[in-house]
């Protein structure tokens, strides 16, 4: 069971974080750039299935603690604000490495189980996904309706399926995207610039956020 009324803002922020372009995204662009949108998707698929190991994890360390101890969450809190600020200012300051996808060349057809597990090892470890489960998502847990384990699973579910529908567009537009964004290398610096502001004010806002429950 989910508070309604949290539902929408808890959509907005984890769309605007699976949004910026981070390693998942990056990776899946490279493989349309590179294998083409086939390989792509495929890549999409691992990374999805990674995330989801991840939430697993998270899931059954972190709703028991949820469910009893503030100052447990406080800390996760905090440190998960103080890394999202550093992940913003990271993809500030590295923004003309997202222009290197730019510069593959397409390459020889690969076995789409290998893209597959190479998209889940990416996805598996991706910074990214463990901050959004272990520092987002209590933000939206409601310890008055119960179940914080099976709410944190739910969020984290919506998540993934958050992730597919975003990443499987970057997939299908790779090669389109490509061309377009050839013609001027800075857009994707300026992609990277706006994400990580982006991604630094979400850090902030998530540190001076007191309980609501």
């Amino acid at each position: 069971m989910l508070a309604t009324s949290r539902l929408l803002p808890f959509l907005v922020t984890v769309y605007v974080l699976i949004l910026i372009p981070g390693p998942s995204v990056l990776f899946v662009i490279s493989r349309g750039v590179a294998l083409g949108r086939r390989a792509a998707l495929a890549t999409v698929l691992g990374n999805t299935s990674g995330l989801v190991l991840q939430l697993a994890l998270v899931v059954v360390g972190l709703g028991s603690i949820l469910a009893s101890s503030e100052t447990a969450y406080t800390v996760i809190k905090l440190i998960g604000a103080a890394y999202l600020i550093i992940l913003g200012l990271r993809s500030i300051r590295d923004r003309r490495q997202l222009a290197a996808a730019l510069s593959l060349e397409r390459t020889a057809p690969r076995p789409l189980a290998t893209i597959v597990r190479e998209g889940f090892i990416v996805g598996a470890t991706n910074p990214k996904g463990l901050l959004i489960f272990t520092a987002v998502l209590p933000q939206f847990v409601d310890r008055s309706l119960g179940h914080p384990t099976l709410q944190l699973a739910t969020l984290g579910l919506l998540c993934a399926v958050i992730a597919v529908i975003s990443d499987g567009c970057w997939a299908l537009a790779s090669g389109t995207a490509r061309a377009w964004l050839g013609r001027s290398p800075r857009r994707l610096e300026s992609m990277s610039v706006a994400g990580g502001v982006t991604m630094a004010l979400l850090g902030v806002g998530l540190a001076i956020s007191g309980r609501r429950d």
